[in-house]
């Protein structure tokens, strides 16, 4: 590792950046929790459009559940943050030699809700990075006006951006983005024991 060379990336957009400058990238490391990518969303955009590309997980949480949906995701391997660095080392080492890294005994979502899970995520996966961006900023609930603002581009362009989204989520208003937005969100206590609401 010690010829190897480090590329950060805060966010999504800048993630695209390196990933399209750098085609020969060995091994991409990413937080779940990376903005602009949506949890399980941003890894399956990246799966989507850099197939070659071996991807690892890093998360907080450590749940079986988070691992488990790193994996079905397109994932290599998950790391917990609270990891050693000895195991760090030994899950990059096992992907880089073409295995998997994920912990033992992995467990599973619900069959059906897993179902329609991968299919809004690989749906979502499947825009491209501006709408991504403006569907980020939709499930923040922001309007059309302030989207354009923060984007630096004319109130028309976002509603085309928003008419994209929809036809391609086969949703016919905002509020059904929002919606689904919600649903693919991953929250930090993702997985845990907790009833549902």
């Amino acid at each position: 590792m010690s010829n190897a060379v480090f590329i950060e990336a805060a966010n999504i957009s800048e993630l695209e950046t390196v990933l399209t400058t750098n085609s020969d990238a060995d091994l991409l490391l990413m937080d779940l929790h990376m903005p602009g990518a949506n949890g399980f969303v941003g890894l399956a955009h990246v799966i989507q459009n850099y197939p070659q590309l071996p991807v690892i997980m890093i998360s907080a949480n450590e749940s079986n559940a988070v691992a488990a949906g790193s994996q079905r995701y397109g994932a290599l391997g998950f790391i917990a943050k609270s990891a050693s660095i000895q195991e760090m080392i030994r899950a990059i080492d096992q992907v880089l030699m073409g295995g998997l890294a994920f912990p033992p005994g992995l467990s599973e979502f619900e069959k059906s809700d897993q179902e329609e899970l991968s299919e809004l995520i690989n749906k979502i996966a499947g825009l491209t990075l501006k709408q991504l961006e403006v569907f980020n900023l939709l499930a923040n609930g922001l309007l059309n006006k302030q989207i354009a603002y923060q984007q630096q581009v004319t109130e028309a362009t976002i509603k085309a951006h928003v008419t994209a989204i929809m036809r391609k989520l086969n949703v016919y208003n905002r509020t059904q983005v929002v919606l689904i937005a919600s649903k693919v969100k991953v929250d930090e206590d993702f997985g845990s024991t907790t009833s549902p609401h």
